[in-house]
């Protein structure tokens, strides 16, 4: 058993536990600046080009509630808010992403240069085109 704990421990400490462990922290916080960005600042526009009150309460309503059967609905306007606030998300993490990747140092494996071609390689390629121009 503390052959396991200690397993749990090392795994536990490294650093890319603790760092997932941080961005779900902040992503949670992240989300819910967007979702507040979303439902109080972008959604009402929405709602007033649609000339419409709220968008997150907007339904279709399949089926009224009657005789003990409860109302059936399509409640198209939250899933267009989360739609939005999805988006927003997904860009906001892709501009992140691509910052960090033109700050991040290029590795040696990256930059690919050009080979350089020995005496020997030049000439063994003229005589090859040679060869094929006679052919």
């Amino acid at each position: 058993m503390k052959k396991f704990l200690n397993e749990f421990k090392d795994f536990a400490m490294r650093g890319n536990v603790l760092d997932l462990a941080i961005g779900v922290v902040i992503g949670g916080a992240f989300s819910s600046i967007i979702a507040s960005l979303v439902n109080d600042i972008i959604t009402p526009f929405i709602s007033l080009l649609g000339n419409s009150g709220n968008l997150e309460t907007k339904q279709w309503v399949l089926r009224g509630a009657s005789e003990g059967k409860e109302a059936i609905f399509v409640s198209w306007g939250n899933f267009i808010q989360t739609t939005i606030n999805f988006l927003i998300i997904a860009f906001c993490i892709f501009m992140v992403v691509k910052v960090i990747n033109k700050m991040a140092p290029k590795k040696k494996e990256d930059v690919i240069a050009d080979p350089v071609k020995s005496d020997e390689a030049i000439l063994l390629q003229e005589i090859l085109a040679e060869l094929k121009k006679d052919a």
